[in-house]
């Protein structure tokens, strides 16, 4: 069966300017096209999947006839081999690696940091003072990975630095993605921008890991974990290279998916005063006045739907994946070595699976709505061997920020301050000023 090209094609460039100009609007528009459409990235052939079955057929049902695309080809360099980039058996041998490192027992401590964390920044709010709650989010964030991952005081400086670098990388690492291979070996700023803060990343991290080497204790952090982590059958280690792998891993989904969900989910929040009134009934049956605590995750179930929401309306733009060997999806059949992409950000918006997307809607959430929502819809931290590692310390991170947040404070959009979206490999605000309101 032939495949129907998409719209936008350039000379030499394939569909790269189109896809840079008008972002998630054309990657959302090709599901008009068919379930399988083919892209071309300059020269390269690209089969764009946008049709929730198929995507459970590429992350789940098949995910073994698949490994990491070119896109994490491209991220390798920031990213090396960690989690995200890695295939095959050394992908499945680093996560057994670290899955201890991420079991409920370990959650229920990092979630003190989270609530600890929450508490500090928040007793520092003046009643109608204006906060950057954006802001406000990435310095929870990186204080809670940051406390999670490293115990020492050069974790801080770390943390400072994946602030900065992170976002850049990110931003100029999708462009890479994008671009035809010679785009990268350019020396135009953005390349040199991107090299520079990978090697800032690279000296600061590796410092970290030779100082708690030649330590030698045990400081009851992520770190320590991974530096003592041995494969059951072996009896290996991770090499320094392989754990600062893993930590740049961490760093980056730690501080981004944490931070922009929860500005979002602040400024969604507000702008929907029921949603609000029936979160902040919520926490009050819940917690009734006291500290929450990683228990009152499962029970603060509207919380948890509104969470949903906004990782439905925010999540990362896409993804890659190539075939290890010729596969069929629906009538067609891809070749082996052969480049897919899939968009959470599409699929996310999708009508067929979601009615009236654009609108903000926790309710969709409820038992008896989500159980109708189909498989591959819905995959904000992935799906299948490859689904993100630290989406149950993501969970629990975000919902005990805004409840806690909740228990005090309500936060209330400034008028006349509108907020831009930046689109880059996810939806970015160019700024969140919020007014600090007391809760009565």
């Amino acid at each position: 069966m032939s495949v129907p090209v998409a719209p936008g094609r350039w000379p030499l460039l394939g569909h790269t300017p189109a896809m840079l100009r008008r972002r998630f609007r054309f990657t959302s528009a090709l599901r008009e096209h068919g379930d399988v459409v083919t892209l071309y990235l300059g020269p390269l052939k690209i089969y764009f999947v946008t049709s929730p079955e198929l995507t459970h057929q590429v992350l789940v049902t098949d995910g073994p006839h698949f490994r990491k695309g070119i896109m994490f080809d491209r991220f390798k360099p920031f990213l090396g081999n960690g989690l995200v980039s890695s295939n095959g058996a050394f992908h499945l041998r680093q996560r057994r690696l670290m899955q201890p490192a991420f079991h409920r027992d370990h959650i229920a401590r990092y979630a003190e940091i989270m609530v600890r964390t929450t508490e500090n920044l928040i007793s520092s709010w003046q009643p109608g003072e204006v906060r950057q709650i954006d802001h406000d989010m990435q310095a929870v964030a990186g204080t809670i990975v940051g406390e999670a991952l490293f115990s020492t005081e050069l974790g801080g400086a770390a943390i400072e630095e994946a602030r900065r670098s992170i976002p850049l990388v990110a931003k100029q690492g999708m462009v890479r993605a994008l671009s035809p291979a010679f785009v990268e070996k350019l020396p135009i700023p953005g390349n040199r921008q991107f090299d520079k803060a990978i090697s800032r990343m690279r000296d600061i991290v590796l410092e970290l890991i030779a100082r708690h080497r030649a330590d030698d204790t045990n400081h009851g952090d992520l770190l320590s974990m991974l530096l003592a982590a041995r494969d059951t059958d072996t009896g290996e280690g991770m090499t320094d290279q392989q754990v600062f792998d893993e930590i740049i891993t961490l760093l980056t989904g730690g501080i981004e998916t944490s931070a922009l969900a929860l500005a979002w989910a602040f400024r969604e929040i507000a702008r929907h005063p029921d949603v609000e009134r029936r979160l902040h009934a919520e926490v009050d049956e819940v917690l009734a006045g006291r500290r929450a605590t990683a228990d009152d995750v499962p029970r603060l179930v509207y919380t948890r739907q509104v969470i949903n929401e906004v990782l439905r309306m925010y999540p990362i733009w896409f993804t890659m994946r190539r075939t290890l060997e010729e596969i069929r999806l629906g009538e067609v059949r891809i070749p082996p070595d052969s480049e897919v992409i899939i968009s959470p950000h599409a699929l996310h918006f999708d009508p067929r699976s979601f009615a009236d997307p654009e609108r903000f809607d926790p309710d969709r959430w409820a038992p008896e709505h989500a159980k109708d929502i189909p498989k591959g819809a819905f995959i904000p931290f992935g799906a299948g061997t490859r689904q993100c590692i630290g989406n149950a310390f993501a969970i629990t991170e975000i919902t005990l920020v805004l409840a806690t947040v909740a228990t005090r404070w309500r936060l209330v959009a400034v008028p006349d301050k509108p907020v831009r979206i930046k689109f880059t490999s996810a939806a970015y605000l160019n700024r969140l000023p919020m007014t600090a309101v007391p809760r009565e």
